[in-house]
Order: C-alpha cells, then structure tokens, then sequence
C-alpha cells in the first residue's frame, strides 16, 4: 500500500495492482448486483430466442394437413409470454446495471478525492490542476458510461451469441455450420478492433487531460495572460491541443469505419439461409425450423451491431480507470503515523543540523537553533535564502532529509501527523479562501466554532469592521480564492483563521504585506498578547515586527550564518546589517 499523509479509511479496500481487478474490487463489493444483471440478461436472451422457435413451431402446425386451432392459440401464448418475460427481465437488467454504475462512480469518486487529500505537498505542487480535475470528473464519470450502458450491451451481446447458437443446435446439430464459423471470424474481427482502438483510447483520455490543464492554467491565470497581452497565444496552445483531441476522434472513428464484424454478419446470413435450404430440400429440417434458424440467426445482429459501440466503451472506461488508479497509486512522500504521540504541544522547536532540498538541489544545509515556548521568532534573509521552507519542515509540509526537527523534544516524524498539524497554524502572503461564507472561512480550522468566537477572532485580526459593511456581514458568500475581497481584506481573514484555532504553533510568513501601517498596528498588538501564550515564527520585511522578536534567525544562501536579538545582530553581524539596511 502507498504511503499517504492523511489515509481515509474506506469501507471497502480496492484491490489496486492493476486497472481490471481495481475495477472488479469494486464491482464485486455488491456482488448480488452483478449476478442480477447477468441473471436477468440470461432470462431476457432465452425469452428472446424463444420467440422465433414458437413462430417456427407455428408455421409447421399450420403447414401439416390437421391442426388445431387451440395448440396454435398455446403457440400465440407461449410467444406473448416470452415477449413479456424479455421486456420484464430487460427491465430488471437495466435497473441493476445503472445501480452498478452509479455506485462505482460514486465510490470511485469517493476514492479519488479521499486519496488527493491524503497526498503531500510535494505531490500536489507537481500536478496540474486542469488534468487531476479532468481525472476527478471526466474519467470518473466515462468509468459509470463503461458501465452502463457498455459492461452491459458487452454482457448482452455475449449472452445474445450463446443462447440463439444453443437453440439452433437443438433444431439440429447440422444447422450450427455457419454459426460456429461465423462465432470464429468475429472473434477475431473483434480482437483487432480492440487492439487497434485501446492505444487509441489511452491516448485520447491524455490528450483531454493536457487540454483541460492547459485551460485551467490560463482560466486561472488570466489576470496574467491579460496583463501581458497574451491572449492570441494562450489561444493557439489551446487550438493545438483540441486539434490534436479531434485527430484522435478522427482516428478512432476510421478504426470504427473499418468495422468487419457486420460485414461478416451479412456473409453468415446469406450462407446460413442458403445451407438451411439446402437442408430443406433435402428434407432435413422443416419449413418451420428454417423459419426458427433465420429468426435465430438475427438475433445475432443485436451483438454484431452493438459490440463497435460496447467495446469503445470498454476501452474508454479501461483507460480512464488506469489514469485515476495511476493518481491514487502515485506514492506520497509522507506517511500519517497513526500510531504517533497524539498530546498537547507545549511549543518548543528544535532544528539540529537539518538539510533539504528540491529534486536534487540544496535549499537548506545543516540548520541548527532551538526555540522555547511562547518565543517570537523572526527569520530573515534575501529572496530564495530558504525562510518559508524552512517553516514548511515544522508541520512536515516536507520532511528533512539530514538532521532532525523536534517539537518539546520529540521527533516531528514520531508525532501523528493530525495531532501535529492541527496545533499549528500558518498564515502565507498568498492566502487561500473557499466559495463559502465570511464565517466559515474563518472557521475552517473550528468548524464547531460558536458566532460569538468567530466575531471576537475577526475583532482581534482588524476584520470585523470591512465584515458588517457587507450586506450579509458574516454570511456574505466570497468568490473562489477571496476574488471579491482585497489582498488586505484576505490577509486579515486568514489572521481570524488563525487567532480562532489556537495554535500552539504559530506561523507567519509575509502575512500583513497587503496590509496598511496603521491596521498592522493593531493586529500586532493582538499578536503579542496571544504570542507569549505561544510559539511564533516570523517571516516579514517590517521592522516594526522584526525589532520585537526574542531571537532572529538571519539566512543566506540556505545556511544560518548568524542568530541572536536585533540588537546582538546590529553589533556583530555584517549580513543582518545588509539586510536591515535594505527594509523600510
């Protein structure tokens, strides 16, 4: 099983070796409804086969020189029954087979997005939104169309091939020529059809894929694409790939267009009548039994006809499967601990020679310092020193790869990682907001949270003010990412988040930058009140927020070059000089 952050426990567990058993796991978690579908499928192809054989039956006792009119009457009972029975027994298929598929995609959904929030961030940062959506939506729903209508026109058509065969033989053995050869060409149309349209499919579910991306990324970044005047460009990108999406139709469609079984059909039945004639004429079989044979052998148009329709499906869905189960199976770098220290933080944190990097490169090398409880501490350095990853080490974002990070002494990596995150809180310049109210975006982190708690965290953080202007105060609903409000009126929201949670930990990184001197003020005073009851870090470029901190780590080029109170550092270290001398 791959490692996840956070692993949520399913009721079911999936078998995920490859895309065929992940999809039978699934299928089998409600087994009755598989034997239903197959069940009712049998039924409907044994009512449907028997019709012809009663409308043969018919004709040979309207042929011979004494009939009754009573026994052609049982005829006509017997083929009203049979044709009841198909339609009731259809019915009963199609009802079992849309529950199959509507509950795999539900589950598999479920799955999916259970698997997503378990990953790291390493995980994420490396993905594209556009195409985990794409796999999110498009593929999980292509999975409940393979399905229904596919697994079950594949399903019927199958059965819809035995049964007529096995009837004919009961006419007489002699009838079943053509039918098995017929049986044996289609088998092998049907095999290269499959093997020429699956690397089409795959291919087409990850050109959807990049496609969707790549709009994502300029939907999502169109202040940018606009701001540079790149629309034209943005649009050729995204030409070129729907071009390369409609080839891949085009492709399949030529593929389909080469379609052989139905010409095969049409040569079994003109050779199938002709050898029925010949065993007539010979007096081999009756009028009524040739006329059975030919309703018989139509039957077999059903599963010619519907098996170029069922099998892209098929392969579609089996396509799709293996990109969502390529996502749930792609392992995270972190594991959850479950069996990890679950208890209080008291707030200490301890680096000892800790190093990390991304894909190869060095970021951080060997940083050592110890913070204690209800201590300010204010990292400092020039862009790309390492601050804000080295923040990230602390609630295991990422995990070092040299050295140790230990919290009231202990091994981040021997705490449950629930336990560990949910005592610290982090604040970043680029703040994330849901499509949700004021009020639940404030207490995301509380979300059993009381009104009167959420208004005295939103007084502290400076929010409540520009909140009640709004029409609905705190049930105003904000767009995604906080697009409605301004980068002040974010940044002081997500203070809210973070004073209501109570952290024992508590980050900041760059979190008044949008935010006026005189706001600030405000707020820092709140923070010192609410610091000393706990332990925070502090990225910023104020001074004003530097100056009060009890220690000051001063970063360059990923190493710690120098730790120590403002006015320790001034005195003896040339590098937080430079630094302070360029903030304002």
């Amino acid at each position: 099983m791959s490692k996840t952050e956070f692993r949520l426990e399913n009721a079911y567990q999936y078998n995920r070796n490859s895309p065929i058993r992940w999809i039978l796991s699934h299928l089998f978690r409600y087994p009755w409804l598989p034997i239903g579908v197959t069940a009712a499928a049998i039924i409907n192809n044994l009512a449907a086969s028997a019709m012809p054989v009663y409308v043969g039956k018919s004709f040979d006792l309207v042929m011979g020189d004494e009939w009754k009119t009573a026994v052609l009457l049982s005829f006509a009972a017997y083929t009203f029954g049979a044709s009841s029975l198909q339609s009731i027994f259809g019915l009963a298929r199609n009802y079992s087979n849309e529950m199959i598929a509507q509950r795999i995609e539900r589950d598999t959904r479920d799955e999916l997005y259970s698997s997503l929030l378990g990953k790291s961030q390493t995980f994420h940062g490396k993905q594209r939104i556009g195409d985990i959506m794409a796999r999110a939506t498009n593929d999980v729903r292509t999975l409940n169309i393979m399905f229904s209508p596919g697994f079950m026109l594949l399903l019927d058509s199958f059965i819809s091939l035995v049964v007529p065969i096995t009837f004919i033989g009961f006419i007489d053995s002699r009838l079943l020529l053509v039918p098995l050869l017929f049986v044996i060409a289609f088998s092998i149309a049907i095999h290269d059809y499959a093997r020429q349209l699956n690397p089409v499919s795959g291919a087409m579910r990850e050109q959807f894929g990049k496609m969707n991306a790549g709009l994502a990324e300029s939907v999502g970044g169109i202040e940018v694409v606009k701001g540079n005047a790149q629309e034209a460009q943005e649009i050729r990108k995204f030409v070129t790939n729907a071009a390369l999406f409609r080839d891949y139709f085009v492709k399949q469609g030529l593929i389909q267009a080469r379609y052989l079984p139905l010409l095969i059909l049409s040569l079994a039945l003109g050779g199938g009548f002709f050898h029925a004639m010949l065993l007539w004429k010979a007096d081999s079989i009756s009028l009524g039994q040739l006329i059975s044979f030919m309703g018989l052998m139509g039957i077999l148009r059903f599963p010619t006809f519907i098996s170029i329709f069922s099998f892209n499906l098929v392969q579609l869905g089996l396509a799709s499967s293996k990109r969502i189960l390529e996502m749930i199976n792609s392992e995270s770098d972190l594991d959850e601990n479950e069996t990890g220290i679950n208890q209080p933080i008291a707030g200490d944190v301890t680096f000892e020679e800790v190093s990390f990097g991304y894909d190869g490169g060095t970021v951080l090398d060997g940083i050592s310092f110890t913070a204690v409880s209800g201590q300010t501490i204010a990292i400092v350095g020039e862009t790309g020193a390492g601050k804000t990853t080295m923040t990230r080490l602390i609630n295991r974002i990422f995990d070092v790869e040299n050295g140790r990070v230990l919290i009231d002494n202990i091994n981040i990596r021997d705490w449950n990682l629930e336990s560990l995150r949910s005592q610290i809180s982090t604040i970043e310049q680029d703040i994330f907001l849901f499509s949700r109210t004021i009020a639940e975006n404030i207490a995301f982190g509380q979300p059993d949270a009381t009104q009167e708690a959420i208004v005295q965290a939103a007084k502290e953080a400076q929010a409540h003010d520009f909140i009640t202007s709004f029409k609905d105060g705190y049930d105003t609903e904000i767009g995604e990412r906080g697009a409605t409000l301004s980068g002040g009126q974010k940044q002081r929201l997500a203070i809210a988040r973070a004073f209501l949670t109570n952290p024992r930990i508590l980050i900041l990184d760059d979190s008044a930058s949008a935010i006026d001197s005189a706001t600030e003020d405000k707020i820092q005073h709140a923070m010192r009140r609410i610091s000393s009851q706990r332990t925070t870090f502090l990225i910023t470029h104020r001074l004003s927020q530097i100056r009060w901190a009890d220690k000051i780590l001063v970063l360059r080029q990923g190493k710690l070059v120098d730790q120590g109170t403002h006015e320790e550092l001034m005195k003896r270290s040339n590098a937080y000089q430079r630094i302070f001398a360029r903030y304002d």
